[in-house]
């Protein structure tokens, strides 16, 4: 399991052998899904988003970007849900960047730790925000 000084491993204790490869799966499924650099996150940043039912299977499925609420649901949805290519496709670099600091406190830890993993510039635009 990969760590790092903003996510490191849980303590012994806390998870036996079993429950840490658990989480080490799990995170590898969504650093699988990873784009290679932000700069492929081109998705749209205005007007109404329709996700594909494999994305969004349970509750919105449609989503007005001008509405705050909706836009960061979008990406949380997206963030834990979309598969590889659908990242380029709904998200977009600039408006990660921009929601990223209150975003990362709505997703899980694990998508948090892999996505501030691969890119150190998630993390320090948060130190940045505060």
């Amino acid at each position: 399991m990969s760590c790092s000084p903003q996510h490191p491993a849980p303590a012994p204790r806390d998870l036996s052998g079993k429950d840490v490869e658990d989480l080490a799966l799990y995170r590898e499924k969504f650093r699988r899904r990873l784009p290679g650099s932000l700069d492929e996150l081109r998705g749209p940043t205005q007007g109404v988003v329709e996700l594909p039912l494999h994305v969004a299977w349970s509750g919105l499925t449609s989503y007005d970007l001008g509405r705050p609420r909706q836009r960061m649901g979008l990406y949380r949805t997206v963030l834990h849900e979309g598969l590889r290519d659908d990242l380029p496709r709904y998200l977009n670099q600039d408006m990660l960047l921009q929601l990223w600091p209150v975003l990362r406190t709505l997703v899980g830890r694990s998508v948090r730790a892999v996505w501030e993993d691969a890119f150190p510039q998630l993390a320090s635009h948060v130190r940045a925000a505060a």
